[in-house]
């Protein structure tokens, strides 16, 4: 399959992943670039995103894979022909050949923007530092089974924080992002639960950039 890199960002954050499916299908229709099917009762096009996002959540590092029906397009001309029809938010950064393989993808970098209408709570970098240090870190997860109890630690590479202005807290982490997979507001659950005095009264979360088991940008 070919595969493209995409960013959404602006109102197009609060796309579902189930609609934002169904913007590229339809994209892919008005940039007059059929889509190949799956075979069976219920045929499919053949698109598909690597890592499905939670809503709200802005993003410049996502991978979509596509198959298409027909004779062969120039990739830069794939990319301006989808750019023309998809919506504001939504753009396409790059389409090429021999992408990596999607078992191969491990690590997410992410940045949640910590903001408090009060100013940055005393000594807070500090605090949120040690909690994310601790051996054991359990939060509650959300499934389709139920609540569950997930350990974020052991998903958790690396975490910075940074106080850059007066209201604002940037946390930025090195998260699994699949097998299995941490949400990263996951991080701001563990605030929540462990810290509460430290809530944010307002956080904004960005997906930066993916990566493989080694540490090496995946494309």
């Amino acid at each position: 399959m070919t595969r493209l890199l995409f960013e959404k960002t602006g109102k197009a954050v609060w796309i579902s992943h189930l609609d934002l499916m169904r913007l590229f299908q339809r994209a892919f229709q008005r940039a007059g670039l059929p889509l190949t099917h799956t075979h069976g009762f219920n045929p499919r096009p053949s698109v598909s995103i690597a890592l499905p996002m939670s809503v709200g959540v802005e993003s410049g590092c996502e991978l979509l894979d596509f198959a298409l029906d027909g004779a062969a397009v120039p990739c830069e001309e794939i990319r301006d022909r989808l750019n023309a029809a998809l919506v504001s938010g939504v753009r396409i950064l790059r389409v090429y050949e021999d992408g990596q393989k999607l078992k191969n993808l491990a690590w997410l970098d992410c940045c949640l923007t910590l903001e408090y209408d009060h100013g940055v709570p005393p000594e807070a970098a500090g605090r949120l530092r040690a909690l994310f240090s601790r051996p054991s870190l359990p939060v509650q997860k959300k499934s389709k089974n139920g609540v569950t109890e997930q350990d974020i630690i052991p998903l958790l590479k690396r975490v910075e924080l940074e106080q850059a202005e007066e209201n604002t807290l940037t946390l930025l982490a090195r998260v699994r992002c699949q097998n299995p997979a941490l949400n990263p507001m996951q991080l701001l659950a563990a605030v929540d639960r462990y810290q509460p005095e430290l809530s944010p009264d307002f956080c904004r979360c960005r997906r930066v950039e993916v990566y493989d088991e080694n540490g090496n940008v995946f494309r």
